[in-house]
């Protein structure tokens, strides 16, 4: 099965040609709003404030920026500072370039300090946003496999349906993915809780397997230092409202989505496999840090399955895109939640309960879908332009 993405310099393959301007400190955030705001064409990201946060917080910002940055879907790149070491060591902007340069991608830097103030600085950033965006329209998209694609997926909005219809319809498509030599990545520590023992058998490797569950037991340990129980926290009101009951069932009906093959390893937080295949992400449930961990882990399209029990009162807001570089695309596996929201939602496979379509069958309606959606399809959150602004996956305090 083939689509046509952007084959880029370290053999990586994009579904979409962003450049991305980024500042290697908060401080320069405004500089980066600025250049992108009077440069049409680029994708501009400001990241949380690194001042009081610790080691591996600071690590963090710093690995998801530079992720995100060597994303196939990015075309280019323009770093942009206050000055050139960026205060804290993680931020020193030599590390940034060298570490986005390695894919072989362009990277420019403007520097408020060298360029001589605002003024000039944003008259230089323009200049050299401008010349990577018209070098990036060069690029032509080519016919590559299934295999070349990097494939994630978050459940939200679960009820019943989540696991009769819709995550199991996205595990066939990462069971294709993975089987034609490609990456999928699921996550959402929180919710594998009651049924971790069923993945943990799938790891290839002991170590591994060990880092998966040994996340676990911290997710449920911290939760429990606070005071509370998180199997009565989650599942939410709106889980319970359209008919769960507990977070061990809630978990049973969300691990399906990745599918049946074997699990290659636990990565952390915007942590990019160092292989390709089915890998988990530990991370938490908010999908505009989810996604955005996910993009820079190497995605290049992030899939959102909803399930949506209350939306036929409940109307879902417009299709939001938090990935940041890569697109999300929505589905539901629920058939009156669709007929409520189909101008949100990209994929139905509801009709495996309303139609007893089978499994397989809207599996492999689904890889359809994804492939024109890699071929350059927008999504319906892209066409709608609804952007959130994404969160990052910090777990650290404020010093």
């Amino acid at each position: 099965m083939k689509f046509k993405g952007f084959i880029r310099p370290d053999g990586s393959v994009g579904i979409r040609n962003h450049v991305l301007i980024m500042a290697n400190a908060r401080g320069a955030s405004n500089l980066a709003l600025l250049i992108a705001r009077l440069v049409h064409g680029a994708t501009v990201y400001v990241q949380p404030q690194e001042g009081g946060r610790d080691t591996a917080d600071r690590q963090t910002i710093a690995r998801t920026l530079i992720g995100a940055a060597r994303n196939p879907n990015v075309g280019g790149v323009l770093v942009v500072g206050v000055k050139e070491n960026g205060g804290y060591p993680e931020f020193d902007a030599a590390n940034f370039v060298d570490a986005i340069a390695a894919s072989g991608k362009p990277v420019e830097t403007v520097f408020l300090n060298s360029s001589g103030g605002l003024q000039h600085a944003l008259g230089e950033g323009m200049r050299k946003a401008r010349a990577l965006i018209q070098k990036a329209s060069e690029c032509e998209r080519e016919e590559v496999g299934l295999g070349d694609l990097s494939v994630a997926v978050k459940c939200g909005y679960s009820d019943p349906t989540s696991g009769m219809s819709g995550n199991p319809v996205v595990g066939y498509l990462f069971d294709r993915i993975v089987e034609a030599g490609g990456t999928a990545m699921f996550s959402e520590t929180t919710e594998v809780i009651g049924a971790e023992h069923i993945l943990a058998k799938r790891f290839t490797d002991e170590g591994q397997r060990r880092k998966f569950l040994d996340a676990v037991a911290r997710v449920e340990a911290q939760a429990k230092a606070t005071g509370e129980d998180i199997r009565k926290i989650n599942p939410i009101p709106a889980n319970i409202q359209a008919g769960l009951t507990t977070l061990e069932e809630k978990s049973l009906g969300a691990i399906v989505k990745s599918g049946s093959m074997p699990i290659q390893g636990c990565v952390a937080y915007g942590e990019k496999p160092e292989g390709r295949g089915l890998y988990f992400m530990d991370a938490w449930m908010s999908s505009s840090a989810l996604f955005l961990g996910f993009a820079a882990a190497g995605a290049v399209l992030t899939i959102f399955q909803v399930g949506g029990g209350r939306f036929p009162e409940d109307a879902l807001m417009p299709s939001a895109q938090s990935g940041l570089v890569a697109p999300t695309l929505f589905m539901t596996g629920n058939p009156h939640a669709y007929e409520n929201i189909h101008e949100e939602v990209d994929f139905t496979s509801g009709t495996v309960i309303s139609e007893k379509e089978p499994l397989a069958s809207a599996g492999d309606r689904l890889v359809r879908e994804v492939l024109r959606c890699a071929s350059g399809r927008l999504v319906k959150g892209e066409i709608m332009g609804v952007k959130e602004f994404p969160e990052m996956y910090l777990q650290g305090p404020c010093l």
